[in-house]
């Protein structure tokens, strides 16, 4: 084999690799992005619906108690927001509660996307890499994704607690 067909070989191989993502990309298009765009729409009208003073109210309610803290505040804004935005739900919180509430918000952006993909668009190659083997075996996906979700929010409230508690140890040593 020669130096030209090495080279030849080599740039076929590159272009090979464009026409392939060009493939994945348009089955995007086709499949999941639609899907995104609708379900966005939905949550903007129903907060929209709801009334945005109602869904801060509610926020701020939740701020207030460490069980809702760790677990339906971040829950809430991955679900609204989606990932990175779902972090200035942090803004319902007292300041020394912020650090939590941002690992705890960190920590569930990808159990989420089995369940609402919307919610972390640049983690769903990880769930469709794990969906394409279990479907191979032949199983279902939807009780892996449930218990990939339930599993996300025990890992997220014992996160926010041990960070608020080495927050609260930090802020006093500084004091």
């Amino acid at each position: 084999m020669g130096v030209l067909d090495l080279i030849g070989g080599g740039l076929e191989w590159f272009m090979n690799l464009f026409r392939l993502g060009g493939e994945t990309f348009m089955g995007l298009v086709t499949g999941i992005i639609p899907t995104l765009i609708v379900f966005i729409t939905l949550i903007n009208a129903l907060i929209a619906i709801i009334g945005k003073e109602k869904v801060d109210g509610f926020a701020r309610k939740c701020g207030r108690f460490w069980l809702f803290r760790y677990t339906i505040l971040p829950v809430l804004a991955v679900f609204v927001l989606a990932n990175p935005m779902c972090y200035t739900f942090g803004r319902f919180v007292e300041e020394k509660y912020k650090p939590a509430f941002y690992d705890s918000a960190v920590s569930f952006v990808h159990p989420i996307t089995g369940i609402f993909p919307h919610a972390n668009p640049g983690e769903l190659f990880v769930w469709l890499g794990i969906a394409s083997g279990v479907t191979a075996l032949g199983l279902e996906l939807a009780p892996l994704a449930v218990r990939y979700f339930v599993v996300g929010v025990i890992v997220i409230l014992i996160r926010g607690l041990i960070t608020e508690r080495f927050t609260m140890f930090f802020m006093k040593r500084k004091a």
